[in-house]
């Protein structure tokens, strides 16, 4: 095959791939590219990309050009001769300016970029800090004292291994982050045990959740939606479930959201005050288990031999319901057992104390009510 045939079907592959990349591009954006995101801060992070993306593209296509030029027109069968120089200036002088014009094109915007990325404090309208828990979040308003865990819902939980067909897998949560449009929310990031990472790719916010240390970002979000993120970090045999979903509302029905949850506060610290039924306690503590507790020891309470502890015919579970409220509340020190007092409500530790002395194959008879929590603490 002589050169010009070489070249010209060449071409022709490349300008069939260019076109397919095009429709295939229009179709599926998504797969090719960063999402410009729906905040201030995430379309400069865009804008950034693209800019580094055309120069890298410009020069990748000018050096390949004049490599396939050189090959083309100085090769042996032309009768090319090499040239023998040494220490050329003008050379010296176009590879060191040009990559110092090519770096400060990329600097200045990369710059303004990175401060603007930083400054998370300035005319924050929302405080909201996200502690990272194995394996959920936890989102306190400091603004308006309202706190509350999101976790996997049990819509997912129940199709885990069975996906097929189901939407967002993995991906929803039993109480979605609600934040208002248009007003600057601060994110305040910190863990109670392991390094987890807070990501949600339409907001421009991936952030490191580290114990014993906060570090913050912010975002404005200018269209009501539904956007979801996940945990980026791998903290634990449970982080594929720990996805995030927030809510973006008007401020009117941000407003109603905080209200709603004000009185929800009120209703469950009435709910710790009553006497409940076996039956009750039974009902909820069964949400409560499989909602925090299942991942370890199991849906029938079997636990994982060797690794988590088995609940059926457990020395806890069956023995004095002193020492059960201790462990579930205050946690194991140096296991897994995490301690719940600061993650579950008088009544949840109440119910799902109850529930694993009563169920789960075994059958104490007693049962625990909230009070008793209330007073423990």
């Amino acid at each position: 095959m002589n050169l010009s045939k070489f070249i010209r079907r060449g071409a022709i592959a490349l300008a069939g791939l260019a076109s397919m990349l095009m429709v295939s591009s229009l179709h599926a954006e998504y797969a090719f590219n960063m999402t410009k995101g729906v905040t201030p801060i995430s379309r400069q992070i865009y804008d950034l990309h693209m800019i580094v993306f055309w120069i890298c593209a410009v020069v990748g296509i000018a050096v390949f050009a004049v490599m396939a030029w050189s090959i083309i027109y100085h090769r042996k069968s032309r009768g090319a001769v090499a040239a023998s120089f040494h220490e050329s200036t003008t050379v010296e002088v176009i590879w060191t300016v040009a990559p110092l014009i090519v770096l400060i094109a990329i600097a200045i915007p990369a710059t303004i970029t990175l401060i603007d990325l930083e400054d998370a404090k300035t005319n924050a309208d929302i405080n909201l800090q996200v502690t990272g828990i194995q394996w959920k979040w936890k989102y306190s308003y400091l603004d308006e004292d309202i706190s509350f865990i999101s976790s996997l819902a049990q819509s997912s939980r129940d199709v885990i291994k069975d996906p097929t067909g189901k939407e967002n897998y993995l991906l929803e949560v039993d109480q979605p982050v609600v934040l208002p449009i248009n007003k600057k929310i601060r994110f305040l990031f910190n863990s109670s045990d392991v390094i987890h990472a807070w990501w949600v790719p339409e907001l421009a916010v991936k952030q490191d959740v580290i114990p014993g240390y906060i570090n913050d970002s912010w975002a404005i979000i200018e269209k009501t939606g539904t956007y979801r993120g996940q945990c980026a970090e791998l903290c634990g045999k449970d982080h594929g479930f720990m996805p995030i979903v927030v809510e973006a509302v008007t401020q009117p029905e941000y407003e109603q959201w905080i209200a709603g949850k004000k009185a929800e506060a009120v209703a469950v610290a009435a709910a710790a005050e009553l006497q409940w039924s076996m039956q009750d306690l039974l009902a909820q503590g069964e949400t409560v288990y499989r909602t925090n507790c299942l991942a370890c020891h199991g849906a029938t309470g079997a636990g994982i031999p060797g690794i988590f502890p088995a609940m059926t015919n457990s020395t806890v579970a069956t023995g004095g319901v002193a020492e059960h409220m201790n462990v579930v509340m205050n946690g194991r020190s140096g296991t897994a057992m995490a301690a719940y007092k600061a993650q579950l409500s008088d009544v949840d530790l109440a119910a799902v104390i109850t529930f694993e002395r009563n169920s789960l194959g075994n059958s104490v008879g007693d049962m625990v009510q909230p009070s008793a929590i209330k007073n423990a603490r």
